[in-house]
């Protein structure tokens, strides 16, 4: 198995969120998407991307929260 298997960038985590990758960045520096950075970019572990997601709300003014 692939270590990496685990976590998706940006790109793909905006992709399961439906949203632009930038928001989902502005969601990980506002605290709310746990994260690591690798050099330049993001990388969000995937179960708590998942779990993120079963109450993340694109649309403006719903908010969600990892805890």
């Amino acid at each position: 198995m692939n270590p990496f298997e685990a976590y998706m960038d940006v790109e793909a985590a905006g992709a399961r969120l439906h949203i632009h990758p930038e928001s989902v960045k502005r969601l990980i520096r506002q605290g709310k998407l746990p994260a690591f950075k690798i050099g330049n970019k993001w990388f969000v572990e995937r179960d708590f991307l998942e779990q993120f997601a079963l109450r993340y709300d694109p649309r403006p003014g719903n908010k969600a929260t990892l805890f």
